[in-house]
């Protein structure tokens, strides 16, 4: 997501850094004499600057096309944790208050430790198609495309750590066997857009089932020694699964995570059952076993890869100083949060195109948490920084 926001600043780079004492400067509006509220936002703010200084990741991305650069990215992060803050200076002219600080830094290597990472990011999960249709017919397994998705639903629900939206009938690669496809220069997917608009989520998670053969199909042949052979087990009854998982950032359609699971196990049901994916009967064999496990590295993969992403929620409403946002209790946020504020806008001969973010210099703290939405003040009026409905508002 970081890739969004080009920023010019100079910025001290390390790769493997102490700790170390570093200062920041932060500033703050004074909003109706209360001091105490700038004071900890231009805090806030000059613990974000002491965390760069100390450790800033600076990462471009280029984009080629027929030999010619299209485009040229550069974001910046920080995983440095204060340990320990003092105050240095704090200056006030007129409703400004400007914050000197030092602080204690060390990298932080447990991103769950990040502000967004006790926040509940909303999540659609999208069918699964399958690459080879006749790898289906041993089991009638074809359900597949539409199950697995949904018991990878079923688990993260259960887990709690996402708010998951179903959409296992929704198929996101028309072209399966070169899936994924509609991609633009930057891999970046039209239809993720599409369907996170629709569904109002932050991330897609969608993929393919690659592989559901059998090892060696002529064992399961209909003659007399065939059948003597799969019942003294000796016949090569083994049947593959491999998938690959792809999770995307719904705002810009941009891969944020990717990865192909493989696993393997017997079929040892008589291949005149028709099974389905993932039944009672499908979960008694070796393979549906071997399946059952690969499905929880599913789950794990899915909350690891966004457990260190921000969270990030539209802004439904703006009026005055008062921001409406469209997530709520549900989501994780409580009174007192504080949320960056972005302008989102694109280019009206490029309607589909991936939406621009550019920082407010505002942020908002929640005060009012509502289990769908939640509402809070920032420090100046909305229309003077042009932030309206569909802006973006985001927790690191």
């Amino acid at each position: 997501m970081s890739r969004w926001f080009a920023i010019i600043a100079g910025l001290l780079l390390s790769g493997s850094v102490a700790a170390a004492w570093v200062q920041g400067t932060g500033q703050a509006v004074i909003v109706g004499d209360d001091v105490g509220a700038a004071r900890e936002q231009a805090r806030n703010a000059a613990l974000r600057d002491a965390a760069l200084r100390y450790d800033a990741r600076v990462a471009s991305e280029d984009t080629m096309h027929n030999g010619v650069l299209t485009d040229s990215r550069l974001s910046v992060a920080s995983q440095a944790r204060a340990r320990q803050v003092r105050v240095l200076e704090e200056n006030r002219r007129g409703n400004l208050l400007r914050m000197t600080i030092e602080a204690d830094m060390s990298a932080d290597q447990a991103c769950q430790a990040r502000d967004a990472a006790r926040l509940r990011k909303r999540v659609a999960i999208t069918g699964f198609p399958i690459a080879d249709t006749d790898h289906t017919r041993m089991g009638r397994v074809a359900d597949a495309s539409e199950v697995l998705p949904r018991q990878l639903q079923e688990r993260l629900q259960a887990d709690g750590q996402v708010q998951v939206f179903g959409a296992t009938g929704v198929q996101m690669f028309p072209d399966v066997p070169n899936a994924p496809t509609r991609q633009r220069f930057d891999n970046s997917l039209t239809n993720v857009i599409q369907l996170a608009r629709e569904l109002d989520v932050q991330f897609v998670v969608t993929g393919v089932i690659r592989d559901m053969r059998l090892s060696d199909p002529e064992a399961w042949g209909t003659s007399i020694l065939d059948r003597m052979q799969r019942g003294l087990g000796v016949a090569n009854q083994e049947r593959q699964f491999v998938a690959d998982l792809m999770v995307y950032d719904g705002y810009s359609g941009s891969p944020v995570f990717q990865k192909r699971f493989a696993t393997s196990g017997t079929w040892d049901a008589d291949m005149t059952d028709n099974t389905g994916f993932g039944s009672t009967a499908f979960r008694a064999t070796d393979y549906g076993q071997a399946v059952e496990r690969t499905l929880g590295q599913m789950e794990q993969a899915v909350n690891a890869a966004l457990a260190c992403q921000p969270f990030i929620t539209r802004i439904s409403r703006v009026d005055g100083q008062k921001v409406y946002l469209a997530s709520g209790a549900t989501a994780g946020l409580r009174p007192g949060d504080q949320l960056q504020l972005y302008r989102s806008f694109r280019f009206f001969d490029a309607p589909d195109s991936t939406p621009e973010l550019t920082d407010s210099g505002m942020t908002m703290t929640v005060n009012h948490v509502h289990p769908d939405f939640s509402s809070g003040l920032m420090p100046d009026v909305g229309a003077v920084h042009n932030l309206q409905r569909d802006d973006i508002a985001i927790i690191w």
